[in-house]
């Protein structure tokens, strides 16, 4: 469901990019709302020194709110420590004597436990780029499993052969196919299950009533890709030849 400004439903958000500025538009029922959407900030060193200025001050603001939210939100020990080529003096928060606490409470205990959780630029690059690997690994499956079932459909449908599939395709194939016959053993054996718990409490079940379940299974989609297939095939029958 989608949601509401001001009091008006959106119909639907389009999402558009120009000159790399992105832009969210919201279609409501009778006008739109255009909303420019943050810019991403490439991350590398700010050359222009009035920028970087700027930016030094808004970061810091903002890291000094955050360290601050999250000492007084969850009642946890924190402290910042701030150096600028600007200034030879630190800025700290909250002050000096709470900053000298918690360093210290930091040295008292063993070096191992102190490099336990620490974590530098480079170990978080490279944290940041393994979480992007696995994204990217986790869609690559995601898509190839959808491209077999594709594949399964229309060679259900007659559409394609697999006279022409390589062997890592007919590999994944037999793969999706075996998921599909796993997910109706387990079907069964539940349907089973229920059955003999029934069978204890009632009685035994009559042969109408466990044909009657096991066509429940077959047409509740346990065997949903041979109705996709049907239904493959009813959708995109080519027209008949109309010289």
């Amino acid at each position: 469901m989608l949601p509401k400004i001001f009091n008006l439903a959106i119909v639907d958000i389009e999402s558009i990019k120009i000159n790399n500025f992105s832009f969210l538009i919201f279609h409501l029922s009778d006008y739109h709302i255009i909303i420019m959407a943050r810019k991403k900030v490439e991350l590398k060193y700010i050359t222009n020194d009035s920028k970087r200025r700027a930016t030094l001050r808004k970061r810091k603001s903002g890291l000094i709110k955050k360290v601050d939210e999250i000492s007084t939100l969850c009642g946890v020990d924190a402290c910042a420590i701030i150096y600028t080529s600007d200034d030879p003096r630190p800025e700290v928060w909250p002050s000096p004597s709470e900053v000298n606490r918690v360093i210290s409470r930091f040295k008292e205990m063993p070096e191992l436990e102190q490099s336990k959780k620490m974590m530098s630029q480079e170990s978080f690059l490279r944290q940041r780029i393994q979480k992007g690997q696995d994204q990217l690994k986790k869609l690559k499956n995601e898509n190839r499993k959808k491209e077999m079932n594709n594949l399964m459909f229309q060679s259900l449908a007659g559409y394609q052969s697999l006279d022409n599939a390589t062997m890592i395709d007919l590999n994944d194939l037999a793969w999706i196919i075996d998921q599909n016959i796993k997910e109706v053993d387990k079907q069964i054996s539940k349907l089973q299950g229920q059955e003999g718990a029934s069978s204890n409490n009632n009685g035994v079940a009559t042969i109408n009533e466990e044909q009657a379940q096991v066509d429940n299974i077959i047409d509740g989609g346990v065997f949903s890709f041979v109705d996709a297939a049907n239904n493959f095939q009813n959708d995109y029958r080519p027209a008949p030849f109309d010289p």
